[in-house]
């Protein structure tokens, strides 16, 4: 649990952390080698690439993939781990033994993508469908320059066929996203993010401008500076170097994630109690990041559903009047679209947003008649998308248990009697896909989702025998491993990620709800300014 006292006592835990957080101009998410190697390979002119190949050769798994989660998430990172080793190669800057074993390292990277799975289902990860044709088609050409080159880059090697692009993928999208665009004659704000991924195919009057970040992201700020001009701009190498400075000259994929970080730490601690301490930080966080005109993630990315429903729950959990009238943004009849010219929806998103419309009209109930359709809608979209078996999906997280927890939460607490047979069939997976050790997890068992399988459990005050060993075994696994450090990344943005100062407060959180649990009959400890 990073850098808190796991013997301290719940309040001197939260304390710490919001006031961790509130120093932390950029947020707690390891480097993501994806984003890294798209650095390297687009501004071999940044300082520091040193650091960064060290970082790219150390991080090559035994198999030669790269990139966290199973193998079907290691598709990307792997590609862009192949295309910057070939990068380097190719420019020829690096010494030879670096030389050598980055040709060893683009060998076992093909080899590894040959080996991967030819179809799909694919993760929905951001942007997957350009990222990977993009970059397929770039490891190709790298391939065929240095084949046709009668210069060897090192010993005599020379690099194998290119990867195939894998079923569910068309080569095409790149070239047609962009050629939309351009028709359009202009590129949406949704597209900056991934920018890397159209780089080569938009036209330089639509490549966006600016001294920041493009889209939060180095590796479409690099794209940005590769594609705009020779050389870049003074501002882009300071902001790129300002990231690369607090991440040991490597680049997380999205920068900074202050808002979803304070957000999302500051709704989980105060489901249970947020200690009075931390009260003032929180509202201040809550009064800096709400805005009318919609909530964004971070500089330079859409406003979106996700963040301004947050931003309103954590409001009313700490007594502010802030008013949930910027989701009128987003909403689209039913239930509401995450951002503008959004593809796939998000649960997780609706769910947040069904706990801040119900918590407002809570406070305020003579908004009912303005919200409470609205947000019966809201409640039966969400049973509706629930999965027959019991658990709720969704596309920001690898694991349902985040999803599920999200909704139960929501559902248990505003969804009265319609949602009571969902949230039952949610409670009854839960017990059923305990492992073992008393753990929960998609891929194995994890402290993150056992904290979130805990809270499921605990929203309901009709336990059975069975239920209570559960929570049980939870609390001991939980406290077994607490402070244990590293949480597998189970994040969806372009590759897996995990946010560490939220999970170690969903964790903190659940953690005292158990020890604290004989008392609650499934209710929170002590309850905030928005719920009394």
């Amino acid at each position: 649990m990073s850098d808190t006292v796991v013997n301290a006592t719940y309040s001197e835990q939260a304390a710490d952390l919001v006031a961790r957080i509130d120093q932390d101009r950029w947020g707690s998410v390891r480097p993501s080698l994806y984003e890294t190697a798209r650095v390297i390979s687009a501004a071999p002119w940044l300082p520091g690439e040193p650091r960064r190949i060290t970082y790219l050769l150390n991080e090559q798994a035994p198999d030669g993939s790269w990139g966290e989660g199973p193998e079907r998430y290691r598709l990307l990172p792997t590609l862009s781990g192949v295309e910057a080793a070939l990068a380097l190669l190719r420019r020829g800057a690096t010494s030879g033994e670096t030389a050598r074993r980055l040709a060893t390292a683009v060998d076992r990277g093909l080899a590894a993508l040959r080996a991967l799975p030819q179809a799909g289902p694919w993760p929905d990860t951001a942007a997957a469908e350009i990222l990977v044709p993009s970059l397929v088609a770039k490891i190709h050409e790298r391939i065929a320059l240095t084949a046709d080159d009668t210069t060897p880059v090192v010993d005599g090697w020379r690099p194998g066929p290119g990867p195939a692009l894998p079923g569910g993928y068309d080569q095409g999208v790149p070239a047609y996203v962009a050629k939309r665009y351009a028709a359009a004659g202009t590129l949406p704000v949704k597209l900056h993010h991934t920018f890397e991924g159209i780089a080569g195919y938009i036209p330089r009057a639509l490549i966006p401008n600016g001294p920041d970040l493009l889209g939060s992201s180095p590796a479409a700020t690099a794209a940005r500076a590769a594609t705009a001009s020779p050389e870049p701009a003074a501002e882009t190498v300071a902001a790129l170097q300002t990231v690369a400075e607090r991440y040991a000259g490597s680049f997380p994929e999205a920068a900074p994630i202050l808002v979803f970080e304070r957000l999302w730490v500051a709704a989980a601690l105060a489901g249970t109690h947020l200690p009075a301490a931390s009260v003032p930080t929180v509202r201040g966080w809550a009064d800096d990041l709400y805005d009318p005109r919609g909530v964004r993630g971070a500089p330079g990315l859409m406003t979106d559903a996700d963040d301004t429903a947050m931003a309103v729950l954590v409001s009313s959990l700490v007594g502010l009047e802030h008013t949930p009238e910027p989701l009128d943004l987003f909403h689209n009849g039913s239930h509401y679209d995450c951002y503008i010219g959004e593809d796939t929806g998000s649960i997780t998103a609706n769910a947040h947003a069904l706990q801040a419309l119900a918590g407002y009209q809570r406070r305020h109930p003579e908004t009912r008649h303005l919200y409470g359709p609205r947000t019966d809608k809201l409640r039966d979209w969400l049973v509706d998308q629930q999965r027959p078996e019991g658990p709720w999906p969704d596309k920001w997280h690898a694991s349902p248990y985040y999803a599920t927890a999200r909704c139960v939460t929501a559902l248990t607490r505003h969804g009265s009697d319609h949602a009571s047979a969902a949230v039952g069939t949610a409670v009854a997976w839960t017990l059923d896909t305990q492992r073992d050790d008393g753990s929960w997890g998609v891929w194995g068992g994890t402290t993150e989702e056992t904290a979130y399988a805990a809270k499921i459990l605990l929203s309901t005050a009709d336990r059975t025998p069975r239920h209570a060993r559960a929570l049980d075994r939870a609390e001991t696994y939980l406290n077994d491993t607490a402070g244990a450090g590293h949480h597998p990344a189970l994040w969806h943005d372009k590759t897996l990620y995990a946010p560490g100062a939220m999970i170690e407060a969903e964790v903190l959180a659940v953690r005292e709800l158990l020890r604290t649990r004989h008392g609650l009959n499934g209710q929170q400890t002590t309850p905030t300014d928005g719920e009394r």
